[in-house]
């Protein structure tokens, strides 16, 4: 077992790993696991000197957010080699995703509940997850400590709550996103309603 499919072996559903592996066989890429980041689960990059792909992935990822992710970005790597330059969540794009997502939607690979919000949003799939809030929280479940995770999701209009060491009160929400208020400065902000909060306790008089 080379290095690449002992990656995917620790980090993939098991009956997603040859599948994954394959992929690589037909459409080679370099696949390089990240740190955290908060502004993206994963990234493909094409380099015209060399003629080279990559794609990266964020290490920290729960096994089905990881497989999402992994074929997400799969998927701009063929629809690059087919079509050349294209819109990066285009209409080709978006049909490559299915193609490849399709044989992986069995019951024997992603829990039941993912399932059936996955093959919603894969008749139309979003330029990330997190433009799909349901998909999004399911996904969250299956987290290592999911049960203590709390999301901007979860909070009220009005209430307040901590995010990245600063202060805010939910305003409104649009879509996928929050507006909220920076209780420090007075400024408002646009926040991801996936976002990991902590809710902040009134203070009792």
């Amino acid at each position: 077992m080379d290095r690449l499919k002992a990656i995917l072996a620790e980090k993939l559903p098991e009956k997603a790993v040859d599948y994954c592996y394959d992929l690589w066989l037909a459409y080679p890429f370099e696949l390089t696991l990240r740190k955290k980041r908060i502004s993206k689960l994963g990234d493909y990059r094409y380099d015209a000197r060399d003629r080279t792909h990559q794609v990266t992935v964020n290490s920290d990822l729960n096994t089905y957010q990881f497989l999402i992710t992994y074929v997400h970005e799969v998927a701009h790597r063929v629809a690059r080699s087919a079509k050349g330059r294209i819109k990066p969540h285009g209409v080709e794009w978006k049909q490559k995703f299915r193609d490849l997502m399709l044989p992986l939607l069995r019951s024997d690979i992603f829990p039941d509940d993912i399932l059936r919000v996955l093959a919603r949003h894969m008749k139309n799939p979003k330029a990330s997850v997190a433009g799909d809030p349901k998909l999004a929280r399911i996904l969250l479940k299956y987290d290592v400590g999911a049960s203590d995770q709390l999301t901007l999701m979860d909070i009220s209009i009005g209430d307040e709550f901590s995010f990245r060491k600063r202060q805010f009160r939910k305003l409104e929400t649009k879509r996928t996103r929050a507006v909220c208020l920076d209780l420090q400065n007075g400024k408002r902000y646009s926040i991801p309603q996936m976002a990991e909060v902590f809710a902040l306790t009134p203070e009792l008089s």
